[in-house]
């Protein structure tokens, strides 16, 4: 990062103009969270305060903080991950928005922490993560800042995973909202957001057609349920592996073939991962995958698939065959086809979710986020689940975008569900 740069290190800010008509297609796409940035002007929840993001750095994630700004936030982004960051996106946020922005796509390990490190730098009151990057550095680096943060929020079940660990060992120093289990974020950006960008991802890389092919995932849970349902409407045979029996029988009975990864790895043809796990795809299943086999994750780290075991098994016998492709010459007549790095193949190559889906989510992030400015000093330093009225809210709001409109209880109905009698 260039010396003395506090309010930006974006790679080219005469990139603006096409990074504004991105935001702005998205935005008329986002309309939840366009009515709760109106609300968040006129109520301005966040005057006075910062707010540091570590996010991924797409359109959508700019009307969040177009959002987070009108409520009177004074917000700082970095990126969640080197392969999502759109640079058209970040210049406008600095040029166009006045936010400060470090992100560069495709950025070393040394300016991906020298861009946390720069959020951090400018002392945020609220943190808005997406793989606990912000509350690590400062847990591990930070630690009298961080007793000093009135709260966060946690957009991935994987990092709120992590978060719970250092709750449950009385580490954590402030109260955190793991956004990332809402009702309403479970079904809409795991399952179909999830689901359709995957696939977007993979076809976008390979160009692959899916209609016939053997599609392995691993993982039944709500992403890789998306994405199973995703790949069997393309026309895919979908076979599952899962290490928990219930999801499995959940699987099962969804019509998916249920089968050990040892065994998948002999037949599959596309391999997707989403299970928030490392080392799911080994060393002694790429040994038996046949050639041309397409290997794709959909967790967040990429840690699901082993690259320093594909990478010895291949002997340096590697090269870029399509952007985002990488093919490994692993012996015996057989390359298998690693897409985006062993990184989220859905914002690697492609775009990520649908701004629709992302409408639901980030109203649901920017709501958490007032929730905790209102209610941070009565909040224990542990991780919260979203309330249930900031889930029902925005369910409810997005029904009524779509123009749908649902039934009430009557009195009677209700005086029913309240009494033992019946």
């Amino acid at each position: 990062m260039p010396h003395g740069a506090d309010r930006h290190d974006v790679a080219e800010l005469g990139l603006a103009r096409l990074g504004r008509e991105q935001i702005e297609w998205a935005a008329q796409r986002m309309p939840v969270l366009g009515t709760v940035q109106e609300r968040f002007r006129a109520e301005r929840p966040f005057a006075g305060l910062g707010v540091g993001a570590c996010l991924h750095v797409t359109a959508e994630t700019a009307n969040l903080l177009r959002t987070l700004s009108a409520g009177g936030a004074d917000v700082s982004l970095c990126a969640s991950n080197p392969l999502s960051t759109h640079d058209d996106v970040a210049a406008s946020l600095v040029a166009d928005f006045s936010i400060a922005t470090f992100a560069r796509r495709a950025e070393s390990p040394a300016d991906y922490s020298a861009h946390v490190d720069a959020v951090l730098d400018r002392v945020p009151a609220l943190t808005v993560d997406d793989g606990c990057d912000l509350v690590a550095r400062l847990h591990l680096d930070r630690p009298a800042q961080a007793r000093a943060v009135i709260g966060g929020t946690e957009d991935t079940t994987t990092g709120a995973v992590r978060l719970r660990a250092l709750s449950a060992s009385g580490g954590l120093a402030y109260p955190i909202v793991a956004v990332s289990g809402a009702a309403t974020r479970l079904l809409a950006d795991n399952r179909y957001g999830t689901g359709q960008s995957t696939i977007d991802g993979i076809v976008r890389a390979t160009n692959i057609l899916l209609a016939g092919a053997r599609v392995v995932v691993a993982g039944y849970g709500n992403c890789g349920r998306g994405v199973a349902e995703r790949a069997r409407g393309m026309g895919a045979s979908v076979i599952v592996t899962e290490v928990d029996p219930l999801r499995a029988l959940e699987a099962a009975f969804d019509g998916f073939t249920v089968m050990p990864m040892e065994s998948a790895a002999e037949v599959g043809q596309v391999f997707v991962t989403a299970t928030g796990n490392r080392d799911v795809l080994r060393a002694e299943h790429f040994a038996v995958m046949s050639d041309g086999a397409i290997l794709a994750n959909a967790g967040h780290f990429n840690v699901e698939i082993d690259i320093t075991a594909l990478t010895e098994l291949a002997a340096g016998q590697r090269r870029a065959v399509r952007p985002m492709v990488e093919e490994f010459d692993v012996g015996g007549g057989r390359r298998l086809l690693l897409l985006a790095e062993g990184r989220l193949v859905n914002l690697g190559a492609a775009d990520g979710h649908p701004a629709q889906v992302m409408d639901i989510s980030f109203a649901v992030q920017a709501l958490a986020c007032e929730w905790l400015v209102q209610y941070a000093k009565e909040l224990s330093p542990t991780v919260h689940d979203v309330p249930a009225e900031i889930d029902g809210a925005v369910a409810r709001l997005k029904l009524a975008t779509m123009s749908l409109a649902i039934d009430e209880l009557t009195a009677a109905q209700r005086d029913y569900l309240a009494s033992w009698i019946g």
